[in-house]
């Protein structure tokens, strides 16, 4: 029977979100209903608003969640009811050609619910990256739910998308050694979740970039050894400087702009590894001589969501954060409710918030 609950939308393009009351079906064979703990306030989400993905509107926005499982469908075996769990969006599906090659956190056939939720009118919604998890209760594909141990929801939720997509940008991707140097362009969420993964990973130096004093001091707090100041500094020279004149082993580029990743490119060491984990929209380019492709070597890398496999890096982060090695808790600016999102979509503007986190 299906249940009734509370929600929110994204209705037009640019228009503001709305709480709004959503039909939820029980969950059929291979999914589940999950009842929202915390959800993470995304730009993906902003993206979905904006009409910056697609325009399949509307959109139920959320996707960066934990809660615990309500029902699963009749054939579900990996989790059940009660257990608690984080949201992904790679739920593998082990039969593509990335499975087969056994590199599942490449999937290429990932997968969602099969039913959908809708108004109460009969309209269909689009959850956004399959989730929609700003709401009471969600239904996803029971691959969509990694159990976990219980933590925080609104400190662990967060791996379900930002944090785990900067972490897996340096460790998965960059494949960040001990003792090398890494430098990070771009210093928000994302960001700083790379420069907490590489000073895990065993990075010496660590050098964090923003135009944002503040951003840049916060980045210390995640294991920064260096900062720079990109609107006083060349960014490219300041990070040679800083690794005996040669560039970064790995240069994590989290913002998404051509003029960034051109820093990326010439700041990073001959045979470094330049990582490409911030979005860029559609209409942008980047133009680079191949001669300097050819000459430096190495390795220019795009990473998706942190090249992670959920039911591998979910439970090994939990644990590095129950062990106080991995402070997920200085992500969270603040905690708000459903009736918020709106202003925390303009504090995020602003730059003033790593996330906002809705709790249910």
């Amino acid at each position: 029977m299906s249940q009734t609950v509370k929600g929110v939308i994204s209705r037009s393009k640019g228009a503001d979100v709305e709480v709004v009351d959503i039909v939820v079906p029980d969950p059929g064979p291979g999914e589940a209903v999950v009842k929202i703990q915390a959800c993470g306030v995304c730009h993906t989400d902003l993206h979905y608003k904006e009409g910056g993905i697609n325009d399949e509107f509307p959109f139920l926005l959320g996707h960066e969640a934990a809660g615990i499982v309500e029902s699963v469908g009749s054939d579900v075996t990996d989790v059940k009811p009660g257990d608690f769990v984080i949201l992904n969006w790679r739920a593998v599906c082990g039969q593509c050609r990335a499975c087969a090659k056994g590199q599942p956190q490449y999937c290429f056939a990932t997968h969602n619910a099969k039913q959908k939720m809708t108004l109460t009118d009969g309209t269909e919604l689009s959850p956004a990256l399959g989730i929609g998890a700003f709401i009471e209760k969600t239904l996803v594909a029971a691959g969509q739910c990694t159990k976990v141990d219980e933590a925080d929801p609104a400190a662990v939720g967060l791996l379900g998308c930002g944090v785990m997509a900067g972490f897996g940008a340096a460790v998965n991707t960059g494949e960040v050694k001990r003792g090398e140097s890494v430098a990070v362009i771009g210093c928000g969420g994302v960001g700083d979740a790379a420069i907490a993964g590489a000073a895990i990973a065993g990075a010496t130096t660590i050098i964090a970039v923003d135009i944002d004093e503040a951003k840049l001091e916060q980045a210390k707090h995640f294991g920064a050894t260096h900062t720079v100041n990109s609107s006083k500094t060349d960014p490219v020279e300041a990070i040679r400087g800083l690794t005996g004149g040669h560039g970064a082993d790995v240069v994590v580029e989290a913002v998404g702009r051509p003029e960034t990743y051109e820093q990326a490119f010439y700041a990073r060491d001959l045979a470094g590894r330049v990582v490409l984990v911030g979005v860029p929209t559609p209409d942008k380019q980047v133009t680079l001589p191949m001669i300097e492709i050819f000459g430096r070597g190495g390795a220019l890398k795009s990473s998706w969501y942190g090249d992670c496999l959920p039911s591998r890096d979910f439970p090994m982060h939990v644990d590095l954060y129950k062990q106080g090695r991995f402070d997920l808790d200085a992500f969270v600016s603040e905690r708000i409710g459903l009736g918020d999102i709106e202003a925390a979509f303009d504090k995020m503007g602003r730059g003033e918030v790593l996330r906002s986190v809705v709790e249910l």
